[in-house]
């Protein structure tokens, strides 16, 4: 199996350690991984505004970048929702239709394709709230949502609950939205941070420690306003709890995982693209 790895834009340019982490991270689940040095944007910031125009152009390089992989994996269920089922910018060809079934967030693709339960090398002593983002709830389905009648599921939590140390904190309302939204925040600002403050509340006053998530634009959004009010909140995405590391450490908190040569932040060698290694 050959993974084509897709980094969202954000987490490239802010959080490089999340691609790290889940490059790492799939290595040692034997997964080959790719990264193609030639993709950039999925389209989805355009295609949220309505802009089709725009958006048709990246698509269609995001399709013709990943086309001959057997799966595309992402961190980032809020990118991989929009390849997956807004992906129509762009006539909708077999090869279009193959690239937006292949493409997966990283929490599905474990638990759905690999079928991955342990992870013996993972060690987190602190306490984290779980924010699944709406694209990963309502989207992805990586969780039940609270307003459905059914029986509850969370794909992100039974992965770390196999965390050695790792304690899970539940919040009064845990698929409530951030408020990020991508433009949105800034076109609403106000009710974006509102909801921001809330959603932070939530989880601190549960005695969480940490809030992860498989989306690093929810956590970017609930990270600044966690800095403006100058609280210890921190966050972390998934990837990072489950492969060790690599860590940011604003507060020092966090302590290198025994045994992982590789949380400095270095990949292994192991991983390529067709142009250099990664």
């Amino acid at each position: 199996m050959t993974v084509g790895l897709f980094i969202p834009c954000y987490i490239d340019a802010v959080y490089p350690e999340v691609a790290i982490a889940t490059l790492q991270l799939l290595e040692k689940l034997h997964v080959k991984v790719e990264y193609p040095a030639a993709q950039i944007c999925c389209g989805q910031p355009m295609a949220n505004e309505g802009d089709q125009v725009d958006s048709a152009p990246v698509e269609q390089h995001f399709v013709e970048t990943f086309r001959n992989y057997e799966y595309i994996v992402a961190p980032s269920a809020s990118c991989v929702s929009h390849v997956r089922l807004y992906m129509d910018a762009i006539r909708q060809t077999p090869e279009v239709q193959q690239v937006r079934r292949s493409t997966f967030e990283l929490v599905e693709f474990i638990t759905d394709i690999l079928k991955i339960t342990e992870f013996p090398w993972a060690e987190f002593p602190h306490s984290i709230a779980i924010h699944n983002s709406c694209s990963a709830i309502r989207s992805l389905h990586i969780a039940q949502s609270t307003e459905v009648m059914s029986t509850p599921f969370d794909k992100t939590a039974a992965l770390l609950r196999k965390v050695k140390g790792l304690k899970l904190v539940t919040m009064d309302r845990p698929d409530e939205c951030c408020g990020f939204g991508g433009t949105f925040c800034v076109t609403d600002e106000a009710v974006s941070a509102s909801m921001g403050k809330d959603k932070n509340a939530d989880i601190t006053r549960h005695g969480a420690q940490f809030a992860a998530s498989t989306d690093m634009s929810c956590l970017m959004h609930l990270q600044g306003i966690a800095r403006r009010e100058k609280t210890d909140l921190e966050f972390i995405h998934v990837a990072q709890i489950l492969n060790g590391g690599p860590y940011s450490r604003p507060n020092n908190s966090l302590t290198k995982e025994p045994g992982n040569s590789n949380i400095d932040g270095q990949p292994s060698a192991n991983s390529k693209n067709k142009s250099h290694v990664l």
